[in-house]
């Protein structure tokens, strides 16, 4: 019995992951809204993440696919205070506009 990824092949992943981590490299880097850029983050966090299950999944070791579980763990942390930190600067300045955070250097 053949699994899925000797179906598609880890190319295919490959291809995918680079494709999604572009989508994230070309969003924080051409968007200013503070919101679309933690989402870029997130999306380049999840290429890697799919591209260490597909490393894992094709030498049959599953450390990889532990490494994951704790880098979403900490990713959901990050989401956290990231969100927590955006609300502030809302608060603060009205705006989530990243070429507005220069106004509060001190």
């Amino acid at each position: 019995m053949e699994t899925i990824l000797q179906e598609i092949g880890i190319e295919t992943y490959l291809y995918l992951s680079a494709l999604l981590f572009c989508i994230g490299v070309f969003g924080l880097l051409l968007r200013r809204n503070a919101i679309v850029m933690f989402m870029s983050i997130e999306i380049m966090l999840n290429a890697v993440n799919l591209m260490l299950v597909a490393f894992s999944t094709f030498h049959q070791d599953a450390a990889g696919q532990v490494f994951v579980f704790f880098s979403m763990a900490v990713a959901a942390a990050e989401v956290a205070v990231g969100l927590a930190v955006i609300v502030a600067i809302f608060r603060n300045i009205g705006s989530i506009d990243v070429d507005q955070l220069k106004n509060l250097k001190g």
